[in-house]
């Protein structure tokens, strides 16, 4: 398969960003942790905007940005709740199992786009190619009138505005 890996790397950094919060969210909710205001998504928004750099720019493990993209959204979270504290045991299992999912979801994701990416470079050609041009012989004038140029350079440049003066 052709797959331009700048293009996966890209969908992987989005989603990275995007998965990790959604999933540290949820994960936090069923944990028995508070529910988000919007105040804390604009913060949860902005730590999945450094996830997806993070792994757009850097060469860090997935599982590792995950991980560390799980303890991000926790202490966001934990922070509104207005508490930090050492997390239960069902706190751990819940963020560990979102970063289990979360990699199983972008390992998916990832075979998607490069399954989608391979189509679309066997297909593009075959809708995009040049179609055939007839070959036409040019059509020889037949008449020219004969008017002098001064014929030609009566009148205003334009057809706005007052007409010109002729001298």
């Amino acid at each position: 398969m052709a797959v331009d890996v700048e293009t996966v790397r890209r969908m992987r950094a989005v989603f990275v960003g995007a998965i990790s919060v959604t999933l540290s969210t949820a994960a936090h909710a069923v944990a028995g942790g508070a529910v988000p205001h919007q105040d804390v998504l604009v913060l949860l928004a902005g730590s999945a905007v450094a996830s997806g750099l993070l792994a757009a720019e850097t060469r860090l493990p997935v599982p590792l940005l995950l991980v560390l993209a799980q303890v991000t959204g926790h202490l966001v979270l934990g922070l509104h709740d207005g508490h930090l504290h050492t997390p239960t045991a069902g706190m751990l299992v819940a963020h560990v199992a979102a970063v289990a999912v979360a990699a199983l979801l972008l390992r998916g994701a990832e075979k998607g786009c490069e399954v989608a990416l391979a189509a679309l470079h066997r297909m593009v050609p075959e809708l995009f190619r040049a179609l055939p041009v007839a070959v036409v012989e040019p059509t020889r004038i037949a008449h020219r009138p004969r008017v002098g140029p001064g014929v030609l350079l009566v009148g205003g440049v334009g057809s706005r505005g007052p007409p010109a003066v002729l001298r």
